[in-house]
């Protein structure tokens, strides 16, 4: 069935009902009239997800967006990976598409229910029923930011220290695209730089960038067109960037960028002064409502010279590996991540209190893995939040006692990666774009930055034991590798509404 049409008909949809029905049992039943004088023997409903790799040589191709261009236009006849058939079809039939198809059947999924329950947004967008939706929420201006009845200069907010943003619950709006479109109105800002790798079909971003190159500032956008799915949008964003005259590069052969980094490069007196934003998310102000994620603003001069280095290394102007308070993959974000375990490791065995807790999206990383066996065995107590895949296996004897391992699923996604380490007392932390996996650690560019200012270490402090608290929305991995959900009273997000909801309502009274 085509893409744009909608997936369900409406039958009724009043005040006290509401009926939909899906567009494939009305297409069922009339299949005698779509293959008139033929007799319909069978009717069974599959999905084909193919692979949506690129396949685009870097090296040889000269022009990279026409050969991604190329490319996309064969992504629908890609080879398929996974088929999913309604549980009612029939063996032969099962057969005739595994055989038709070249397919395995351990490719094949049998669905009890509905395929493609992405499209019951239509339903959930149609019915008005407040009482089976969560509760609207508006996302609050960070404090800093919220200072008096005009809003507050980022450059000077950010000159009296750093500020930490956690969305959705910090706006995106009035922190991150505030800052980019301050930076393009200011007279005095000389230059902007940019990673984009995903960002949304009106991007205000883009919109700031574009308004800044034609102010005459000097505006370098890294766009990451081999972003999955969003190749043709990246396609278009990068040929807007240079028809406004922006210098637009793509990055370095064979890696994806998916760090996720800004830098403002500002005139101030006899000074150059460096701001700075690193983030977990992606410059998306939609995803941003639906995804949680921290960013840093800073103007701290370390981190400055760091971006600095990252954006000539990304722009093809140097070949730096070693960075201040950044570690920066494919060469130090492992080898960054395994030192600091090897290190709580020794401050165990020499009596003191070792402590990892590490929250990622996946952690599939076998080097990563092994170090943190070591260090449970050491007895460094590891805590791990990870959203979706994790290889290792906690509380198994002898092995990882010392290891919990929990997922949370609310109404926002778990996006943000953030790693803690003890370090006998003087206590790192950590954030940035990068999972524990090896797309991530030796196939993309990811930049993780060292957090030091004292509030916003406090603020990673709580959310990480709230999140190591949740009762209503965490699952305890299992040393059989099952997942069992908590039961309890402490609701980390609903913790964290209430908490931001709160201090916007202290600000305005």
């Amino acid at each position: 069935m085509p893409n744009n049409v909608p997936r369900f008909v409406v039958v009724e949809n009043t005040g006290r009902a509401a009926r939909f029905l899906p567009l494939e049992e009305l297409i069922s039943t009339q299949l005698g009239q779509l293959f008139s004088g033929m007799q319909v023997v069978e009717c069974h409903l599959f999905r084909v997800t193919r692979n949506a790799d690129l396949e685009v040589d870097e090296d040889r191709d000269e022009d990279l967006l026409q050969a991604l261009e190329r490319e996309l236009a064969q992504r629908r006849f890609g080879p398929p990976v996974r088929l999913e058939v309604a549980s009612t079809i029939s063996e032969q039939m099962l057969e005739t598409l595994v055989h038709e198809l070249d397919m395995d059947s351990h490719d094949v999924i049998e669905v009890p229910g509905l395929l493609d329950l992405s499209s019951l947004w239509q339903v959930y967008d149609a019915v008005d029923r407040p009482s089976l939706k969560d509760r609207p929420f508006v996302p609050a201006t960070h404090p800093r930011f919220a200072e008096g009845e005009v809003p507050r200069s980022v450059f000077a907010t950010l000159r009296d220290g750093d500020v930490l943003v956690h969305h959705p619950y910090h706006s995106f709006s009035t922190s991150v695209q505030r800052f980019i479109e301050q930076a393009a109105a200011d007279p005095n800002v000389l230059a902007i730089k940019q990673t984009l790798y995903r960002t949304s079909g009106d991007s205000p971003i883009v919109d700031a960038l574009v308004e800044a190159a034609d102010a005459g500032k000097q505006v370098v956008v890294l766009v990451e067109v081999k972003a999955r799915f969003d190749e043709q949008a990246n396609i278009g964003w990068a040929r807007t960037l240079e028809r406004a005259g922006c210098h637009v590069v793509y990055g370095l052969v064979g890696l994806k960028t998916h760090c996720k980094t800004s830098l403002v490069v500002r005139q101030e007196g006899n000074q150059i002064r460096r701001y700075c934003h690193i983030g977990t998310g992606n410059y998306h102000p939609k995803t941003a409502r639906l995804y949680e994620d921290f960013g840093m603003l800073t103007a701290d001069p370390e981190v400055g010279a760091d971006v600095t280095d990252l954006f000539n290394v990304l722009t093809g102007y140097s070949r730096q590996t070693a960075y201040r308070r950044l570690l920066v993959a494919p060469h130090g974000v492992r080898a960054g991540i395994v030192g600091r375990i090897e290190r709580e490791i020794e401050h165990a065995r020499l009596g003191g209190r070792g402590l990892v807790q590490i929250k990622v999206n996946s952690l599939v990383d076998e080097e990563v893995t092994d170090a943190l066996y070591r260090a449970s065995q050491a007895g460094v107590q590891v805590d791990l939040i990870i959203r979706g895949m994790c290889m290792l296996r906690p509380g198994v004897p002898g092995l990882s006692e010392n290891i919990r391992v929990r997922s949370i699923l609310g109404r926002f996604l778990e996006h943000s990666r953030v790693f803690r380490f003890g370090n006998n007392g003087s206590t790192e932390f950590w954030l940035g774009s990068a999972d524990l996996m090896h797309r991530n650690l030796d196939r993309r560019v990811e930049a993780l930055v060292q957090v030091t200012d004292p509030i916003a270490r406090a603020e990673l402090d709580q959310v990480i034991s709230l999140s190591m608290s949740d009762e209503c929305e965490a699952f305890d991995l299992r040393p059989d590798g099952t997942w069992v959900r908590r039961q309890g009273e402490i609701h980390l997000q609903e913790a964290l509404l209430r908490r931001t909801l709160g201090a916007s309502k202290s600000r305005t009274e």
